[in-house]
């Protein structure tokens, strides 16, 4: 603890001496004045256009997620019931000891001995029992197969990553500047990015990599080195695996780190009307702080209590959006239609044609749900199981709860709110920013205001659940950006410690810039990652469907042997 707190120390030493000579114009300007050309600068780059107001990547992200949906048969619609009963465990006998051990030549299917499959399954439940504070024993099941997690552990650790901030504030976002058409491309987007998020998954459970104490590393960096490796393209797959590294770990600094503390930032300064112009530094310091005494000091209590609330406010968060949408059921055919109607004919200020639009909502919703990313695979490599296609479709479910369910109902309360008439939709700026009876509100502030409308003291709620979720998510991408460190630097303590430090600086960051230039760096570093993740995912689809297929084939041999 000694360690964390003299690390901290020098990190903010620099920041608090940079305060005493920003007194003019204010700490926060100050740093958003230095920030700004740096996110001008990366946006530039990634978000290249090939034709007016057409960025490349988002074209070959959304091309690419229909080539996938196609290629595999709408595996979005198809196998969503097989996803949901392998999150279930239905699936947990093959997944852990292989189908043809189970039920193939000699083995249950031979013999239809209905007492050893019930004796099997009663043995496998002993196993879960074996969980002692949330770490599994190295006992059988590690035995069994490689992995840390259970399918539901994996998609809960990417579902942290990814609920969140980008269903507040990025759906705020995406209506303030596209207008309500933007949700339905956001929709449209979720689902495609469910083929996409399936592909990058399972190759990230097939290419992973077991230290010798256990541990697991995943994600584009190892499919990438070694799955091109095996199509004879090693040299390339070295590259992209590196590229990849060094944009996920900007994408850790940015869309996973600053762009929370700087929505975090937000609502807590609304909610205790701070104008200080210093807050933002400020609020980043004590975020820092207590982000680092979980990803430094290793106080992993606090990680747990985390863990534990975070699905709770998730789940609270919920509940309140249905309770306004279905307080106000007779406008919901009304924002539906309002959504449709302004997708393909958008009237919003600023958005200018059906292509603005679109882009805007695929934007947001990209961010939210990274699929094409790859950054959620990294968390799905840790699963327990024999058949890495299991982890891919469990990976499928990930862009379906946050963009199609929940960002669709944080559009539907700030569409239902503005009914009133309360803003106009579109900001010509591209800041994002409306203005709400004089006052200008941005991001999750927009969101807030509309909850506040129905909800009494809703502002304590979402402000707590804003910074519950910005510290999850960073905790969440702490762990992708180290991996990806790691996949450069080694697996080093001192290598570790430098990452954690810079992470623990962009926090205070994401808090003090503006909302404009903070996101416009964490859209740059996210898409930027989609580029060489992209190359892996082409070069090696034919091994998910091969993969897809023996896992099939599994669950057919052990409902033919039960039946």
């Amino acid at each position: 603890m000694k360690k964390f707190l003299l690390s901290l120390f020098t990190l903010l030493v620099p920041i608090l001496t940079f305060a005493q000579d920003a007194e003019e114009i204010g700490l926060d300007q100050k740093i958003d004045q230095a920030f700004q050309p740096i996110s001008d600068f990366f946006s530039a780059v990634i978000f290249f256009e090939i034709a007016p107001d057409t960025p490349f990547v988002i074209v070959l992200l959304v091309l690419s997620a229909l080539f996938f949906t196609l290629y595999f048969g709408f595996p979005n619609i198809r196998f969503f019931g097989k996803a949901i009963n392998t999150v279930r465990g239905k699936y947990e006998d093959i997944e852990k000891f292989g189908a043809k051990e189970l039920y193939g030549e000699g083995g249950i299917a031979q013999g239809q001995d209905m007492n050893k499959v019930e004796s099997i399954d009663k043995h496998l439940e002993t196993v879960d029992e074996l969980a002692i504070d949330g770490d599994i024993k190295d006992t059988i099941r590690d035995e069994s197969s490689d992995g840390e997690v259970s399918h539901f552990q994996a998609l809960a650790t990417a579902v942290s990553g990814t609920v969140g901030n980008g269903n507040i504030a990025g759906v705020a976002l995406a209506i303030a500047l596209g207008g309500p058409g933007a949700t339905f491309w956001m929709i449209i987007c979720g689902l495609l990015g469910m083929s996409t998020k399936f592909v990058e998954c399972t190759l990230g459970v097939q290419y992973r990599d077991v230290g010798e104490d256990g541990t697991i590393y995943g994600g584009p960096m190892y499919y990438l080195s070694k799955g091109l490796k095996e199509r004879g393209f090693g040299m390339l797959g070295k590259i992209a695996a590196v590229i990849f590294a060094i944009f996920c770990i900007g994408g850790s600094f940015g869309g996973g780190n600053a762009a929370q503390s700087n929505q975090a930032t937000i609502v807590i300064k609304e909610m205790f009307d701070w104008n200080s112009t210093a807050a933002g530094a400020i609020v980043g310091i004590v975020l820092a702080i207590l982000v680092g005494i979980i990803i430094i000091g290793g106080i992993k209590r606090i990680a747990k209590v985390t863990e534990k609330v975070v699905p709770l406010m998730a789940v609270l968060y919920i509940l309140c959006c249905l309770f306004i949408i279905f307080s106000n059921f007779s406008l919901i055919d009304d924002a539906i239609g309002l959504i449709v109607q302004e997708a393909f004919n958008p009237t919003a200020i600023g958005v200018g044609s059906l292509i603005g639009v679109l882009l805007v909502g695929f934007k947001r919703a990209a961010f939210s749900n990274e699929a094409g990313a790859g950054s959620a695979s990294i968390a799905h490599s840790a699963v327990k199981t024999k058949y890495s296609a299991s982890e891919g479709l469990v990976a499928l479910l990930e862009p379906f709860i946050d963009t199609v369910v929940i960002c669709t109902m944080t559009a539907l309360v700030i569409i239902i709110f503005n009914f009133g008439g309360y803003f106009e939709y579109g900001d010509a700026t591209g800041a994002g920013m409306v203005v709400i009876d004089g006052i200008s509100y941005e991001g999750a502030g927009i969101t807030a205001k509309a909850f506040a409308e129905y909800i009494p003291y809703s502002n304590v709620f979402l402000t707590i659940a804003v910074v519950l979720f910005a510290v999850s998510t960073m905790i969440s991408w702490s762990y992708y950006g180290l991996q990806s460190w790691k996949f450069l630097f080694g697996r080093g303590r001192a290598a570790d410690m430098t990452y954690k430090l810079l992470f623990l600086l962009f926090v205070v960051i994401g808090a003090a810039a503006s909302m404009g230039s903070i996101w416009a760096f964490s859209d740059a570093m996210i898409f930027a990652m989609v580029f060489p993740n992209m190359i892996g995912l082409f070069f090696l689809f034919p091994v998910v469907k091969k993969q897809l297929n023996r896992y099939l084939d599994a669950i057919k041999l052990k409902r033919d042997a039960i039946e």
